[in-house]
């Protein structure tokens, strides 16, 4: 088999997935056409990220294979699969703060968002998205991240405080969605880096995790379609810029004054990604299937 063959074979559950679920989108309602099209973009890239261990690492442990691919949320693979460590222990306090996260994100969910009148529909959807997420990617998923590296596997957890970024390149290299960060490194930054430098490499990558956010957030709530993509495109813009020599006369690459500018680029235009439409026809309604209103 050829290395256009074996490509192929390594994108093919990702493109029939996600074009299945497109096909299918007139019988879903928005929020359930999101969640499906999230998780088959997500096997698929657990799929392709696989693939590549199989063929660098000759991965044949059907059992850890399935656990990666099903029981845990990064896309590091070759870390996932690598030959067991040291199994660590953790104190009981690092537990409880995963947990805490969690509670607070169901306390965000399913009590603050309630209160909230109801001529505030956006500030109602941002609430109990701010939930979700802390449920999610900085409960649960720490908790599963805990839990692997207790069994000696290396399973870093996918979110690593990111309020503490003082540099967007921190932000989206160490500290926000660790997971998506692989895929992007990976897969975009790390093939086309030596043809069109690192500043080319990290545009594509950054546009092309904007796209990806346009298919997940925008096409289900049918509207609002470029703005993720613009959102992501003005982080790499803000990377590039944040590098320069003239930014960094001013301490603005590091430091409070870094901690404000990424704040400012990363958090002021989040409205761009999870903007109103998908809001209002997508968030919202997902919150009254899940009895959150």
């Amino acid at each position: 088999m050829n290395a256009v063959s074996k490509r192929q074979i390594a994108w093919l559950p990702l493109g029939l997935m996600t074009l299945l679920i497109i096909s299918l989108r007139h019988l879903l309602a928005p929020w359930i056409f999101m969640w499906s099209l999230s998780i088959s973009i997500w096997f698929g890239f657990k799929w392709i990220t696989w693939w590549q261990t199989r063929m660098e690492m000759k991965v044949s442990d059907r059992e850890w294979v399935l656990a990666y691919i099903f029981l845990w949320p990064g896309m590091d693979a070759q870390a996932f699969l690598s030959p067991r460590t040291e199994p660590k222990q953790f104190a009981w306090n690092i537990w409880a703060l995963a947990i805490s996260k969690m509670i607070f994100g169901v306390f965000l969910f399913w009590g603050c968002a309630r209160l909230i009148p109801s001529r505030h529909p956006l500030v109602i959807g941002w609430t109990g998205l701010f939930g979700l997420i802390f449920i999610l990617h900085f409960g649960i998923f720490h908790l599963i991240s805990l839990f692997w590296q207790t069994v000696g596997v290396n399973a870093k957890p996918i979110m690593r405080n990111p309020i503490a970024s003082t540099s967007l390149n921190d932000f989206w290299s160490n500290r926000w969605n660790l997971a998506f960060r692989q895929l992007a490194h990976s897969l975009a930054f790390h093939p086309l880096h030596k043809q069109m430098g690192a500043n080319g490499a990290m545009f594509v990558a950054f546009l092309a995790s904007g796209l990806i956010h346009d298919v997940v957030i925008s096409l289900p709530a049918q509207g609002g379609y470029g703005l993720p993509t613009l959102y992501f495109v003005l982080q790499a813009t803000g990377l590039a810029v944040q590098r320069s020599t003239f930014i960094r006369k001013f301490k603005l690459d590091h430091g409070f004054f870094g901690w404000l500018f990424t704040l400012a680029v990363a958090g002021g235009p989040a409205f761009w990604l999870f903007h109103p439409l998908f809001i209002v026809r997508v968030v919202l309604p997902f919150m009254q299937a899940m009895k959150a209103l």
